[in-house]
This record gives structure tokens, sequence and C-alpha cells, in this order.
């Protein structure tokens, strides 16, 4: 598949022909604003699930949640990117990853597909992005007249994990 034929925002459906210096991305929305997750670190992508609050956690702590007989510490996004509360129609997903050994589920409006994209195309972040949204982003892709956002999923749950310490 051509660099062009990627940019273009289609899905990449031969992921061994991927170009070695590729980065393949799992899309996300989070109020409105496109995301990007790296592929090595997704483990699972859920529908809406029954989440146990967790007391005296972190405001970004959503709870907890039994994924196969596991707790996975459930993450809302959208109140760590300090973005208004979702609606209340249970139309959020999920994506567990992987951190330090540990499984997170990060709550996220929707899910997308997977792109390829040729890391020589990202970018910095923009000099006017909120200071937030710069600590946890590790770049960006400009495609289809949009900004994804590249989430360095450790710099997002570091400090989940400092204020649970």
């Amino acid at each position: 598949m051509s660099d062009n034929a990627k940019l273009d925002g289609s899905r990449s459906d031969d992921a061994a022909g991927a170009e070695p210096h590729d980065q393949e991305l799992v899309t996300i929305t989070i109020g409105g604003q496109w995301f990007g997750i790296p592929v090595r670190t997704v483990q699972d992508v859920l529908g809406p699930q029954r989440i146990t609050a967790i007391p005296t956690a972190p405001p970004e702590v959503a709870g907890a949640l039994n994924l196969r007989g596991r707790i996975v510490t459930a993450v809302d996004v959208r109140c760590r990117l300090r973005l208004p509360d979702r609606k209340a129609d249970g139309s959020s997903m999920s994506i567990v990853v992987d951190y330090g050994g540990e499984l997170y589920s990060l709550i996220v409006d929707t899910v997308g597909e997977v792109l390829s994209l040729p890391a020589a195309t990202l970018e910095k972040n923009p000099s006017t992005l909120d200071p937030v949204w710069n600590e946890i982003s590790s770049g960006v892709f400009r495609l289809q007249g949009k900004l994804l956002l590249v989430l360095n999923v450790a710099r997002l749950l570091s400090v989940d994990a400092d204020q649970a310490a």
C-alpha cells in the first residue's frame, strides 16, 4: 500500500506488509476530537461495561470492572482531559491497555479503525495545544483536514499511578 493510500485514512488490511517505520494506531474519539492509541498497547475493545465505583479514587478513575475474572481499573479519559461529562446514554466504549503489567480500561466515546501511518509524517504538538493535552500526546498526524493526536498511554496513566501511590 502506498503512503498516499495510508494518509487518506484508509485501513491497512495487510499489517504484515506495513513499512517498518509505520505507526499502527487504533482510532478513537473523545469529545469530538480524534485520537490514536498505539496498537501494541491495546489488549481489547469493549462496549459499555458495568463499572463499580472505588471510594477515594482520583476523579479520573471511574472505578473497576471485571474482565474475564481480572479486576481492571477504568479511567475516564474525558475527565483526564478536562472535558465535560458524557451523556448518560451508555454509548461509551472501552479500550483495554496494558501499562506496567496492569490492565486499564480507557473509557472513550467511540472506537474507529486501525490506521497504519508513516512515522515520518508525525508532527510535534501544536504550540496552542492545551497543556493537559500536550502532556499526554506524543504528536499529531494531519489527516483528512483533521488532527489525529497520538495518545501516550504511559503519560496518560502515570498521573493515576502517582495519585494512587
